[in-house]
């Protein structure tokens, strides 16, 4: 399993038209198939400057992998993540397991 999360701050005042439009395009990542468990979250920690957060699970790397590939998350980074986040950090975890 991999959970791929990112935090980002938009380029949009906050509560604006753009901001939501934004965020619902981002939901609709969670209609490609091998997408589970999805979240579009609101980040409250006053220790970042990041305004929301997403993240979603693959069972698989080839999961994951059809997930970047994809024609509507390659879509949606060309057109809505690249022009309209100001900044993110990404981090995709695996389950810790002692050797």
């Amino acid at each position: 399993m991999i959970r791929h999360t990112v935090v980002f701050k938009l380029q949009h005042a906050t509560g604006s038209a753009a901001e939501l439009d934004f965020l619902r395009a981002a939901q609709r990542l969670a209609d490609i198939p091998v997408v589970k468990n999805f979240e579009c979250l609101r980040q409250v920690s006053r220790k970042n400057g990041y305004g929301f957060g997403l993240s979603m699970e693959f069972a698989s790397a080839q999961d994951y992998e059809t997930y970047n590939m994809h024609p509507d998350h390659v879509s949606f980074v060309q057109t809505r993540w690249i022009p309209e986040v100001a900044d993110f950090m990404e981090i995709d975890y695996v389950p810790y397991t002692e050797s």
